[in-house]
């Protein structure tokens, strides 16, 4: 078998009981499409429990299913672009990017050109051989922030794989509207919104999702919070801060309508009404290295408009304490 694609293990948590197979190895292996999974298991290149299956197939907590991989899915018909990355880290197996605010991540209906998909490709146009262009994770187009990405197939199934178990570590920052008493952890299930198909929702019949948060620093009517991820849903953060009526500021989707905070400035009225994205940032990531297996940590700065934020809530805190 060649290398350069190797067969791969998994076994199925308690958590994807009952999915449809192709489904199911869709969650595992996000570096790779369903359509190119469902594929995998039609030509009998997966097994589950060592015997022959259908992509409709159920399929049950401790399952062993192999997948050998025939070849990557490329990246396409998605072109390279010469758009300046900010390189974090950079080695033959994998880069650190921290994207800025306001860039897509993949390209979609609306956005196929100017992304950080294209980006990747004008920067190492190997990536055209890798799912995705080795991208492991995304952030929303409004966050800025932290993502690795993955230069071979073997960093790209390990990088995957971490993010899988939950061994790979990010944190983020946030800014929310309301004054937090204390730190927690949002546990709720999360699923596609049944009428607006841009939205997600909770729902009972959600995948898991699990938030810890921190609260940083309090404001008049703001809170500062540190967060970390043990699972990754689409606006998973945004959605369970909402959840919680402690909406990110700034979020168009999940933040209502904006209301002025009782006895803040004109200034912080007028900076919060012109910050122009979700105040949410990924400040930090770690992971093993795929080749070496040494752990590595990087982190990254807040950008200035987060900063011009911070300062304006904390000249309005500093001025309700003038008032008293």
């Amino acid at each position: 078998m060649n290398p350069e694609f190797p067969m791969i293990e998994l076994q199925i948590p308690a958590e994807l009981e009952g999915s449809r197979l192709d489904s199911a190895l869709a969650h595992l292996l996000p570096q790779h499409s369903r359509t190119r999974i469902k594929g995998w298991i039609e030509e009998g290149g997966v097994r589950v429990d060592r015997g022959a299956c259908k992509p409709s197939d159920p399929v049950h907590r401790g399952a062993r299913v192999t997948v050998r991989v025939s070849a990557p899915t490329p990246s396409g018909d998605v072109l390279p672009e010469a758009i300046a990355l900010t390189l974090v880290h950079e080695d033959r197996d994998c880069f650190v990017i921290d994207k800025p605010a306001g860039l897509v991540v993949h390209p979609g209906a609306g956005n196929r050109e100017h992304t950080l998909q294209n980006a990747l490709l004008g920067l190492d146009p190997s990536l055209a051989g890798l799912p995705r262009a080795g991208l492991i994770h995304r952030l929303d187009k409004d966050t800025s922030g932290l993502l690795v990405v993955a230069r071979t197939s073997e960093a790209q199934t390990s990088l995957s794989r971490q993010l899988m178990a939950r061994t790979m570590g990010r944190e983020y920052r946030a800014v929310c509207a309301g004054v937090m008493t204390g730190g927690g952890t949002i546990a709720e299930p999360i699923g596609r919104h049944r009428s607006d198909r841009l939205r997600m929702t909770v729902r009972p019949d959600g995948r898991p999702a699990v938030t810890h948060y921190r609260v940083l620093e309090r404001f008049r009517a703001h809170s500062y919070v540190g967060v970390k991820l043990e699972t990754g849903r689409t606006h998973q953060i945004r959605l369970h801060f909402s959840h919680l009526r402690y909406p990110i500021v700034g979020d168009p989707v999940y933040g209502g309508r904006f209301a002025r905070p009782r006895g803040a400035s004109d200034a912080l009225v007028l900076c919060l009404r012109s910050f122009g994205r979700q105040a949410l940032h990924a400040a930090s990531l770690a992971f093993d290295h795929p080749r070496t297996g040494k752990r590595r940590s990087f982190d990254s700065p807040l950008p200035p408009d987060f900063l011009a934020l911070l300062s304006a809530l904390r000249q309005d805190f500093a001025g309700a304490d003038d008032d008293v």
